[in-house]
């Protein structure tokens, strides 16, 4: 049996900054989680070696069955010092397996580590700023989020950047999200009003969904990326307006998606999407088919908006309520796209009657001799 399934979506140029998407699955259950692991680590260095030379990871996360019993051995492997920002959640693959993992690699870059648990990616005029795992162990998770958030702006202040003007993308993961979602709702708003964050000027994309710490008492962890150096133009808000809502209309603060353009590419972030109305009301509800498929129409929208198709998308996050999902909606996924690197997760969405969930990013190259490129 083949030990790891290896997806890789390439974005290379001669010049400049080359980019990859790698999602790597353990294939095997019946192996130890250990097993898994080191097969899993074992590949992507050949992978690294073989076909990736030269690039360097500029994100990592694990995808565990459980963390709480699993981390440690993760955490160990990296004692001696982290390559790039390392987010542990506790999301289970829903094939069977107990550990995945997406990287995030460029070649062309420096990388180097600041304080806070804050990496620097840099290249030209831009300097690129990932952070993952942020978490407290405060009272409730309206406690945690607010000093997440506080302690992640004045972060970004150390390096010369502000919340409202540089953070392009956050990641919320909630543990027991049906309870704890709420508190995380109501001190992000509060948050966002003191940053210029508001229904008047701009949220950011993001994506709030289950997932848990290896520590009980830790209700919400954060996985975050800035960019210093870009012009205010560069940044486009995706809203798709057809489809869907502004997410204030419903009491929450986050952008649909976000576009930077560079001299020669552009990123795209799509936040958590799911099966939801120009009302914001849950479309199709109980019937995971069809919400599958209006899920795909609310992404090829947005995606759309930034000129953008599915062609363009480098890998997928597909989030699952109940497991019982995960065969017809492998199936779908796998039938329509084949070749996009994608992770199949049990981990609930932030509203009960949603049955499922997807995030993506993409990228498309263009020619814009205002700006510098990547």
């Amino acid at each position: 049996m083949k030990r790891t399934s290896i997806d890789v979506f390439r974005f290379e140029v001669a010049e400049g900054v080359s980019e990859y998407h790698v999602m790597l699955r353990a294939t095997n259950p019946y192996l130890s989680y250990k097993e898994q692991v080191d097969c899993l680590l074992e590949d992507y260095s050949h992978l690294l070696r073989k076909e990736l030379d030269g690039a360097v990871p500029v994100f990592k996360r694990f995808f565990l069955s459980d963390a709480a019993n699993q981390a440690d051995y993760l955490y160990a492997l990296y004692v001696e010092g982290m390559d790039c920002p390392l987010s542990v959640i506790e999301q289970p693959p829903l094939d069977g397996t107990k550990v995945a993992m997406w990287v995030y690699l460029q070649k062309g870059v420096q990388t180097k580590a600041l304080p806070h648990g804050i990496y620097e990616v840099k290249h030209g005029a831009y300097r690129h700023l990932w952070m993952a795992g942020a978490c407290n162990q405060a009272a409730n998770s309206e406690y945690q989020m607010r000093l997440i958030f506080n302690d992640y702006v004045m972060h970004l202040l150390e390096n010369g950047c502000t919340l409202a003007d540089h953070c392009i993308r956050t990641w919320l993961f909630v543990q027991n999200v049906d309870v704890n979602y709420a508190g995380v709702v109501k001190a992000r708003n509060e948050v966002f009003a003191t940053q210029n964050l508001t229904d008047k000027t701009h949220f950011i994309a993001s994506t709030g969904i289950a997932g848990r710490n290896p520590n009980p008492k830790v209700f919400v962890q954060m996985d975050a990326y800035a960019v210093d150096g870009l012009n205010p133009e560069q940044i486009h808000y995706l809203y798709a307006p057809t489809h869907l809502n502004p997410t204030y209309e419903y009491g929450v603060s986050f952008e649909r998606g976000t576009y930077v353009d560079y001299g020669d590419r552009r990123h795209v972030f799509i936040s958590g999407t799911a099966s939801i109305n120009n009302k914001g009301e849950v479309v199709h509800p109980g019937d995971i088919r069809k919400q599958t498929l209006r899920m795909w129409e609310n992404v090829e929208t947005l995606l759309a908006e930034a000129e953008c198709t599915f062609s363009h998308v480098c890998h997928l996050i597909i989030y699952l309520r109940d497991m019982a999902d995960y065969i017809l909606v492998k199936e779908m996924f796998e039938e329509r796209f084949p070749t996009i690197p994608k992770v199949y997760l049990l981990a609930p969405v932030c509203r009960p009657e949603w049955l499922i969930e997807m995030e993506c990013m993409a990228i498309k190259p263009i020619r814009d001799d205002r700006y510098p490129s990547l």
